[in-house]
């Protein structure tokens, strides 16, 4: 009996991770009904992330009423894992989604996520790791911070809950009112790439155009987060300006690391540790990742990768099933990774072949798992 670990990401805007396990699981039981199938559907730390986690290893939902990026009243849920972990995902309180075509970075806030936060802390979660992804915001984390009692004041003294435009009027950053629920929980902080906060890499350079803005009020973000930094510098003692990740979710990853004292990890290595992977995939026969698109950013981190070299470090053959791929793959097989299979039969444009991916993936997928089972066997389907 062979035993496959199913750990892909979703193919953003086609199918969730959940599905993509769900049908390569149906192509392997159709060849192998005795077959072990462990499935661990992942996020990186953008959206999803909750449901992967609670599929993976179980636990509820818990909603909240808080407040949305404009604070609009809003309810929203984080899970809560068999192990009191509670994981937050700040695009259920500061995502896209929830902004629609109403796109302003300068006005956009996270102290919905710190009331999530706040919430999780006070009833009782040992442990909060905050999904970092598909934000609509730019305030560095200060919206979250302040729901969660730190103070920033303007230099007349008077506190204000700074957004994108008027993080340049902190003076000062004062964390003794933190939330003593926060202050005692450990925080991991989910990020799924490893930007600096400012600069040309930064977190309003890169992603401040897809959140509304302009060449203008990139620049007037990027200042923001710049003097924000400074401000950290001097109140904390804590550079978060060069730190990797800080430019997460319009600068949230420096935020958390500051006001929650958070370490900063890639995604998939926060869900590998949560889902006790090692010990799933020790005794795996085949592990089957994938995801929309493998390129130079899926080195930096992605989900294939990180699997991909856990399971070299395993001694295990891994292979991904992907929506397509750069053709100079290479250094994905230098990470370990045995075989990468595209699922789309000929190129074409993304709305062209979206609407397949389901028949290509099961395709693909009983395609991959016959040629796995015959080399394995060392011999040839019957004739």
């Amino acid at each position: 009996m062979s035993k496959y670990v199913l750990i892909p990401d979703s193919f953003k805007g086609t199918l969730s991770s959940l599905e993509v396990c769900r049908i390569v699981a149906e192509e392997i039981r159709a060849q192998e009904p005795d077959a072990e199938i462990c499935a661990i559907p992942v996020a990186d730390g953008g959206e999803g992330t909750v449901d992967a986690f609670l599929a993976a290893v179980g636990g509820q939902r818990v909603r909240v009423a808080c407040h949305g990026p404009y604070g609009e009243p809003l309810s929203a849920e984080y899970g809560l894992l068999p192990d009191g972990t509670a994981v937050v995902e700040m695009a259920a309180a500061a995502g896209l989604p929830l902004v629609g075509e109403r796109r302003n970075a300068e006005r956009t806030t996270t102290y919905g996520v710190g009331e999530l936060i706040c919430h999780a802390a006070r009833h009782g979660a040992q442990r909060i790791v905050l999904a970092l992804g598909g934000s609509a915001t730019n305030d560095g984390g200060c919206g979250a911070a302040a729901a969660a009692g730190v103070r920033f004041l303007d230099e007349n003294g008077a506190a204000f809950v700074p957004v994108g435009a008027t993080l340049k009027d902190i003076a000062h950053i004062d964390l003794t009112g933190l939330d003593e629920a926060v202050r005692c929980t450990l925080f991991t902080t989910m990020c799924d790439i490893d930007n600096p906060l400012c600069g040309p890499a930064g977190a309003s350079a890169v992603f401040g155009p897809q959140k509304g803005a302009d060449p203008a009020m990139v620049r007037r973000l990027d200042a923001g987060l710049r003097h924000l930094a400074e401000v950290l510098l001097r109140c904390t003692g804590r550079d978060v300006l060069t730190l990797p990740g800080g430019g997460a979710a319009g600068g949230f990853g420096a935020g958390a690391a500051v006001f929650f004292n958070s370490p900063l990890r890639m995604g998939i290595e926060a869900v590998l540790e949560l889902t006790d992977f090692d010990a799933k995939a020790a005794d795996a026969d085949l592990i089957i990742t994938g995801e929309g698109r493998l390129d130079s950013q899926s080195l930096r981190g992605k989900v294939v990768v990180g699997v991909a070299r856990r399971a070299k470090a395993l001694g295990v053959p891994a292979a991904a099933l992907v929506g397509g791929s750069e053709t100079d793959i290479g250094a994905a097989y230098e990470q370990g990774l045995c075989g990468v299979f595209p699922i789309h039969p000929a190129p074409g444009a993304l709305e062209e072949v979206k609407p397949l991916s389901r028949e290509h993936l099961s395709f693909t997928a009983a395609n991959l798992i016959r040629f796995y089972r015959a080399v394995r066997q060392k011999s040839l389907p019957a004739q």
